[in-house]
């Protein structure tokens, strides 16, 4: 008799907040062998989540819970409500993000609720920052980490984070970047598409949602200092990739300065980019396990980013980090990495030897079964 799938007849409830990136695309990529295990999986989020990362077209049901990414206490009770309803006979839950933490926290401790598991991944640090509003979400960061049996811990920083505020139990568990596939176009034509017409201009390219995360203020900063380097004539164009709530103060700076930056908005071509790129800069704020640094190694893209969060661990020496918030060193860095062939080529050589060291896809969704088959036991038991 063949063994039955390490999940068979467990209902499991996945629940994420407003996301347009990294924490949507991860879910999306582990759903399909959480079904393939035998579990009956919902997911439960924003309605626009679903619309932009398509999890039942992998075989979840969807329902719609509508959990923001700042704090409301009106609405937060909503989603509360929203989410116990949704979640009514769910073996296990599992919440990505604090922010889906601290509402499936409370809605699995509300009353007349069996206790079921609850796991937490946390994707994102605290923004920085002071006041009472940072005083309720460290308060908030830890009633959550608290209330979690496991906490799954993008990067080792999030990892010893969460210790320090109590946790119960807390492993490190890599985010994988679902692979890109092949471009599209070629490097001419893309480039062509972006105006340039020869290989003499430099392109940079630079992913990721337009917030202030992400740092393109320091970008911007280095940007306006290369008219000044002898090494960059012509100036490289920056290519920025990704939508959100600074495109407006974003075009504004580089139309009043006349910068050679382009937003190209959201974009399903990556790979094309950073195919025709000659390098990828990610000047973060913070980032824990950064898709954009996975996918740059990936492709041989050489990639400058800063030394934060898990980008040091995630990128080992196969690329080139500078401080957060040094415009000069970005400036620096990535004039030196465009007019150096050597570097060039070793950072091209590196980038997908480092990447071939990280778990794929596959591993993370096994060990994800692996974790919620040791809180929930053989299937028939509970």
């Amino acid at each position: 008799m063949s063994e039955q799938p390490l999940l068979t007849g467990r209902r499991i409830a996945e629940v994420l907040a407003t996301s347009t990136g990294g924490v949507g695309t991860h879910l999306r990529s582990v759903l399909s062998a959480l079904a393939g295990s035998g579990a009956a999986v919902r997911v439960c989020g924003p309605r626009a989540t679903e619309e932009l990362f398509g999890f039942t077209a992998t075989g979840a049901d969807f329902r719609p819970v509508g959990i923001s990414a700042g704090l409301d206490p009106v609405a937060d009770l909503r989603a509360v409500l929203a989410l116990r309803r949704a979640t009514t006979g769910a073996d296990l839950v599992h919440a990505h993000g604090l922010r889906a933490g601290l509402v499936a926290a409370v809605a699995s401790a509300a009353a007349g609720q069996r206790r079921r598991p609850l796991v937490l991944t946390l994707h994102n640090a605290l923004p920085e920052g002071g006041g009472l509003r940072r005083r309720v979400l460290q308060a908030a960061e830890r009633a959550t980490i608290r209330g979690a049996d496991v906490v799954l811990a993008a990067s080792g920083d999030l990892a010893d984070n969460a210790r320090r505020l109590g946790a119960r139990d807390v492993r490190v568990a890599p985010v994988s970047a679902p692979p890109l596939g092949p471009a599209r176009r070629d490097r001419r034509e893309v480039r062509r598409g972006l105006g340039l017409d020869d290989d003499r201009r430099p392109l940079v390219v630079a992913i990721g949602r337009l917030h202030p995360q992400k740092g393109y203020d320091v970008l911007l900063d280095a940007v306006a200092r290369w008219s000044a380097d002898p090494r960059l004539h012509p100036e490289p164009l920056v290519a920025i990739a990704g939508d959100g709530p600074l495109v407006d103060e974003l075009s504004r700076r580089i139309a009043a300065e006349g910068l050679p930056v382009t937003l190209l908005g959201r974009r399903t071509d990556v790979a094309d980019l950073l195919g025709a790129a000659d390098a990828c800069v990610l000047p973060s704020v913070w980032e824990a396990r950064s898709l954009t640094a996975q996918e740059a190694l990936r492709a041989g893209t050489p990639l400058v980013a800063t030394a934060v969060g898990g980008i040091p661990e995630l990128v080992g020496d196969a690329a080139e980090l500078v401080p957060a918030g040094d415009a000069t060193a970005l400036a620096e860095t990535v004039a030196r990495v465009l007019t150096d062939p050597a570097e060039i080529a070793r950072l091209g050589e590196a980038g997908p030897r480092q990447a071939a060291s990280w778990p794929d896809e596959a591993a993370t969704a096994a060990a994800l079964v692996d974790l919620y088959r040791e809180l929930l036991g053989p299937p028939g038991e509970g």
